[in-house]
């Protein structure tokens, strides 16, 4: 049985970096919500950047996603999903909707503290390389650290968890 493979960590976690090689190494198919939205939507954003236009935008690109992703598990491909899924909720509907697909899921919790992912933000933020896709500021750094919820116990049991 295909395995969908939910990538969860706070900025600067390294889940892009882990998501390529984690597909790799399982011959997987990768979504990266960054990637997708730098492309897609980027160049028209608005002067002023709200959090409700990302997210509109966001949610469409998950929706386009699972409708690709539908089709490779249905062909017992594995998929990576690396969208941040900060939040319980967003988690669970994730394992809820690998579950309707026909594949199992499996989360992969990279556990890195808010300094050592502050500072992979700014390195990548001045080299532009590497999984850069869009500039993170501080301002936002400190906004998705607000809203990020760790995984609790019960959905870390048989999780992945990685630390660095």
């Amino acid at each position: 049985m295909p395995i969908v493979h939910l990538i969860c960590g706070s900025t600067g976690a390294g889940k892009t970096t882990y998501a390529k090689a984690l597909a790799d190494r399982v011959r997987g198919v990768r979504f990266s919500i960054d990637e997708w939205m730098a492309t897609l939507f980027l160049p028209d954003r608005p002067p002023q950047l709200s959090s409700a236009w990302a997210i509109e935008r966001a949610a469409r690109c998950e929706g386009q996603m699972w409708t690709i992703a539908d089709q490779l598990v249905a062909r017992g491909v594995d998929v990576i999903f690396d969208v941040g899924l900060s939040r319980r909720e967003h988690r669970d509907r994730f394992r809820m909707r690998a579950a309707r697909a026909g594949g199992n899921s499996k989360l992969h919790y990279l556990d890195v503290d808010a300094e050592t992912r502050r500072e992979r933000v700014r390195v990548r933020n001045t080299l532009g390389s590497g999984t850069f896709a869009f500039e993170v500021t501080d301002e936002m750094f400190d906004y998705l650290e607000n809203l990020f919820e760790s995984p609790d116990d019960d959905e870390l049991h048989e999780a992945m968890i990685v630390c660095s």
